[in-house]
């Protein structure tokens, strides 16, 4: 039998995955990396994007946004600030969103109310992109 790699998914809400694959690959800051069993150590950032999860052929993709990937001797772990399933997702609501927030912004009539709406448009373009591929 294959060595399999130990993964574990966090957000603050809960725990999204946790167990034994044949690879992961996080978004990182500085790009995209593959994790396999018997990795050697490190640390990244997490970038907005799709985090891929590979076993027996078989992939399941989960939208990461904020918090640090961690490469141990006992494997994978990821604190994400926010993890969804991207096949939870509607594409269509997606979009309707990006409508909505784009309107947000060109009404925002404070630095604030524009920074907030830049946040939510930049984070659902994340989450689309993340559909597309």
């Amino acid at each position: 039998m294959a060595e399999k790699l130990h993964f574990a998914l966090v957000s603050p809400e809960r725990e999204l995955f946790n167990g034994e694959v044949d690879h992961v690959v996080v978004p990182g800051s500085e790009g995209e990396f593959g994790v396999l069993p018997n990795h050697a150590p490190v640390m990244s950032v997490i970038k907005p994007g799709a985090l891929r999860i590979i076993d027996g052929g078989a992939e399941r993709r989960i939208f990461v946004n904020g918090g640090f990937a961690d490469v141990t001797p006992e494997g994978l772990t990821v604190l994400a600030e926010e993890a969804v399933d991207l096949s939870d997702i509607d594409a269509a609501q997606i979009e309707q969103q990006l409508k909505n927030a784009s309107e947000d912004l060109r009404d925002a009539n404070s630095d604030a109310k524009r920074e907030s709406a830049q946040r939510s448009l930049a984070r659902l373009e994340s989450i689309r992109a993340a559909l597309a591929r």
